[in-house]
């Protein structure tokens, strides 16, 4: 311990939380900021720093964690990783970084961990941003954390409803362009015929109808954020337009002959498998290399059923009819056996929903429209009587509904039957029985 002091003066220079670890892991000093977040150092040291961080027995590394400590003695150079930690206040999401330090030998005799408070997520209900601490939840935030303070394009594949313009919001508040706009495009509601208009704008007089100059949304993402959404719906003739800008950094306005330069930080999103959309042709080879340099999965909700209390608590807090209402344990037991085919967003609906049905100021079970467990095959023989093919129709698209996790255009393709066919159909379904 003679050689403490020195060290701890390292730690004493620092702002941010930070303490020194020997190489049993046991916490041998704490800056001032460790101690006014964690408490005093009498009560820390010679504990294992992942007995005051989690309240774990083991290493985090046991624990099913990433443990940057241990990636550091392995590798003898810095390591970084996520992590949830117990505080007085509460839990938080934190940012660990692990630097080894060496006295003139080869293997590090102490550790130094620097924790700096992340800003993405919260664990607490209530808050405006995202949510969460399940390990799938973690490992995806962990991919965020490391691409946002760059200029590196992202892209954030996921189910529908999974979350991604929260996430591609997520990356902007974080990177150093937060200062900027964030500007959404939805790829899969522009015609050919409005692509170049929306995206680069046009000046007065270039088409019928072009009464005045429009600043297109490249344009109005300058110094920001444009984040291209369902950018897999987007169709082969728009996608050589966009490589164009992407490739030169430039456009033009419709009618004008002037080059703009474009300025701005690139976040795309799909639910669909553009690499196999890459193999049939549907999307450009070279499109797909530009914006797929840092690729981010997004969990569904059903691989995260751990965030269900606390994602259910922030969305009611989140809804003006039920920020004051609770959930039976009965209903959060029902709603963590549900596979939520729309995610987070089928979960806000449902709650939403239940919000208007309660009586008082808890959420029961029968308030929740939730297909039941044992409708996994809607046209098999023990389900009753012989039906008409028109119910048996009407059974089987409410079974697919449940089933598919893309949109409605993914699905018609699926049928088989077009998307206008799909939708005249949807209109016509009726509620199971029992549910009215």
């Amino acid at each position: 311990m003679k050689n403490s002091p020195p060290l701890s003066s390292i730690t004493d220079a620092l702002e941010e939380p930070a303490i020194l670890i020997d190489s049993d892991f046991r916490i041998v000093s704490a800056n001032q900021a460790y101690q006014d977040r964690y408490g005093a150092l009498e009560n820390l040291r010679h504990r294992h720093c992942y007995q005051v961080s989690h309240g774990n027995e083991v290493r985090c590394d046991k624990a099913g964690e990433e443990c940057p400590v241990m990636e550091a003695w392995r590798s003898g150079k810095i390591q970084r990783a996520l992590h949830v930690h117990h505080s007085p206040h509460g839990d938080e999401h934190v940012d660990v970084e692990a630097r080894p330090i060496r006295n003139g030998t080869d293997a590090p005799y102490f550790f130094m961990e620097v924790i700096r408070r992340s800003k993405l997520a919260s664990t607490r209900p209530g808050a405006r941003a995202m949510v969460g601490r399940s390990p799938a939840f973690m490992a995806m935030l962990n991919l965020v954390q490391r691409v946002a303070p760059s200029d590196v394009t992202a892209l954030l594949l996921g189910e529908s409803g999974s979350g991604k313009e929260l996430v591609a919001r997520a990356i902007h508040d974080q990177s150093p362009r937060a200062t900027g706009n964030f500007v959404p495009v939805e790829c899969s509601g522009l015609t050919e015929s409005l692509f170049e208009s929306e995206l680069f704008g046009h000046e007065k007089g270039a088409f019928t109808g072009a009464q005045f100059d429009k600043t297109g949304l490249v344009e109005a993402a300058r110094g920001g954020t444009l984040f291209l959404d369902e950018v897999g719906d987007i169709p082969l003739p728009l996608q050589v337009k966009l490589l164009r800008l992407l490739e030169s950094g430039t456009y033009r306005r419709v009618g004008s002959t002037q080059t703009r330069q474009a300025d701005f930080r690139l976040v795309c999103a799909t639910h669909q498998d553009l690499e196999q959309m890459v193999a049939t042709g549907a999307f450009r080879r070279d499109l797909y290399y530009r914006i797929s340099a840092f690729p981010i999965p997004l969990p569904p909700l059903r691989e995260r059923i751990e965030d269900i209390p606390l994602l259910a608590e922030t969305l009611l807090a989140r809804l003006p009819t039920g920020e004051h209402l609770t959930l039976a344990p009965e209903t959060l037991e029902r709603l963590q056996q549900y596979d939520f085919p729309g995610n987070v967003r089928e979960l806000r609906n449902i709650l939403e929903r239940a919000s208007l049905m309660a009586v008082d100021e808890t959420i029961q079970p029968e308030h929740l429209t939730i297909a039941p467990d044992d409708d996994d095959d809607p046209l098999r023989p023990d389900r009753g009587a012989i039906v008409t093919l028109a119910e048996a129709e009407q059974r089987y698209l409410r079974w697919a509904l449940r089933q598919h996790r893309g949109d409605r255009r993914s699905l018609a393709r699926k049928l088989g039957v077009s998307e206008r066919t799909l939708f005249r159909k949807l209109q016509r379904l009726t509620p199971p029985a029992g549910d009215e």
